[in-house]
């Protein structure tokens, strides 16, 4: 909470009294607390701050969900796409990364915590039996960090043994963060992978403010990994720079030096991308960012990246470096399209579904190999 500097804590009148609400007040120390009518009462008090973006990275609102928790990742169009559900328990983040899409993606700039958890289950509960023959993949972490205020909310002790139960599912837990001690203690039979995203400390220190440091993310994926967890990593966004190669190469090898590559369930690529929108935000609110200074072009989807070139030479180059460590790592590209998969790899999924397939008998390999993270069987086809 400290390394955050929360300032206040809106709270939905329509959630006064209810348990899990009281609960995170509990925990919250001496944080004013502001009573409101709902989320665009909040988003009007912040929009008279100079930078309300930065102002929500200091602000929580505590409410309910009103619509659906679970929804499919928009993906990019002609571009692979995993299928990943994502879950949208906290949505924004008190970490300000200068790369964020979030910054021009939500409406409402305040980190709003959905106290609703027991009709999140029951969404999850109706998907899973939906489609019992599949194995989902679902997590948080894509519109919020899905631990940097665990130790507030506690999140994770319902989630992680909820999931622990599942047979259909595995689910992933996102961060950069190193807040993992509610996680330690916890049953959860190998169904949660916690993942980190990692980049040099470099761009941690320029682009990341308040993220952990390189180092207590392994240091606390190494504490996970001890504890039978399964490892996710992401390098996304991979940022060119001169000293690229050096850096994310010294990434690598301080990886391998904490954490067991067998127990790494599966590793993500994905070079910087961003909508046209993004780039007045980012020059306004991280003026000495330099990750625009590369050469960016737009794409087939209308984002922002590399020249394809590029961004080969860069993958190619990881995926090397990670093998020389684990040959048999599960690696794959996010939002690429089929050529850059076959320039990188040799080959690439024929789609949506193909890549979906593959994760899920990765899910099953890993169970099997691997008895210290091992998983509930998951063949139920």
């Amino acid at each position: 909470m400290a390394r955050y500097g929360v300032r206040r804590i809106f709270l939905d009148r329509g959630v006064m009294g209810d348990p899990v609400a009281e609960g995170i007040l509990s925990e919250s120390g001496e944080i004013p607390v502001v009573l409101v009518n709902g989320p665009q009462e909040v988003a009007r008090r912040l929009s008279t701050f100079e930078d309300p973006l930065g102002e929500g990275k200091h602000s929580l609102l505590i409410t309910r969900q009103r619509g659906d928790f679970v929804k499919g990742c928009p993906g990019t169009h002609n571009h692979i796409c995993c299928r990943y559900q994502i879950i949208n328990l906290v949505v924004n983040c008190p970490i300000d990364c200068s790369y964020c899409i979030l910054q021009g993606y939500l409406n409402n700039p305040a980190i709003t915590i959905y106290i609703n958890i027991e009709e999140l289950f029951a969404q999850v509960e109706e998907k899973l039996s939906g489609d019992p023959g599949r194995v989902f993949r679902l997590g948080t972490g894509e519109l919020g960090d899905s631990l940097a205020f665990d130790g507030m909310t506690r999140f994770s002790t319902a989630l992680v043994p909820f999931f622990a139960e599942k047979a259909n599912v595995i689910f992933e837990l996102k961060t950069k963060t190193d807040e993992v001690d509610n996680l330690l203690d916890l049953d959860h039979r190998g169904k949660t992978v916690i993942s980190w995203s990692v980049n040099p400390e470099k761009l941690i220190a320029e682009e990341e403010r308040s993220a952990s440091t390189l180092e207590e993310r392994l240091v606390a994926a190494e504490k996970c990994q001890q504890e039978g967890y399964p490892i996710g990593l992401h390098f996304d966004p991979l940022i060119y720079y001169p000293e690229w190669e050096r850096d994310y190469r010294g990434v690598i090898e301080k990886i391998f030096e904490r954490i067991d590559g067998k127990g790494i369930i599966w590793i993500s690529l994905g070079g910087f991308r961003f909508p046209p929108y993004l780039k007045p935000i980012i020059r306004n609110r991280f003026p000495a960012s330099k990750i625009l200074w590369g050469e960016l072009f737009p794409g087939n989807d209308g984002k922002f990246r590399y020249l394809k070139s590029l961004r080969v030479e860069m993958y190619r180059k990881i995926v090397g470096w990670l093998r020389d460590y684990e040959p048999n790592l599960f690696i794959y590209l996010c939002m690429e399209s089929q050529e850059v998969w076959e320039k990188v790899f040799g080959w690439s999924p024929k789609n949506n579904g193909a890549l979906d397939h593959l994760f899920a008998q990765r899910v099953r390999s890993f169970s099997s190999a691997c008895d210290r993270f091992s998983i509930l069987s998951l063949d139920r086809k």
